[in-house]
């Protein structure tokens, strides 16, 4: 995987636990960061650290606009979207390095 790609990801605290959206350009140090605690904020407080989804964009406005509507998203939605890509929801960022 090319280590500058736009895309937008979502990360649990569990299996139908707390979710979190965000983009990035480098998906790679992105999910480091947060697995390992690097910055304060909602994914520390409440121990948000597996991707179960990610999605490449060809540009960051693209993966932005997709992230805000994520964002309106109905919590069930998002459950659908994760669980038809990874039924188990097991952390991809194996995948990735």
């Amino acid at each position: 995987m090319d280590r500058r790609q736009p895309c937008v990801y979502m990360l649990a605290s569990k299996k139908n636990g707390v979710l979190y959206i965000g983009v990035t350009s480098d998906l790679v140090k992105r999910i480091w960061q947060h697995k390992n605690d690097v910055m304060e904020g909602y994914t520390h407080r409440y121990r948000i650290h597996t991707l179960v989804w990610y999605e490449l964009h060809p540009t960051m406005e693209s993966a932005i606009l997709r992230e805000k509507t994520l964002k309106g998203w109905k919590r069930a939605w998002k459950i659908r979207l994760i669980e038809g890509e990874n039924a188990g929801w097991c952390d991809l960022y194996p995948t990735i390095l």
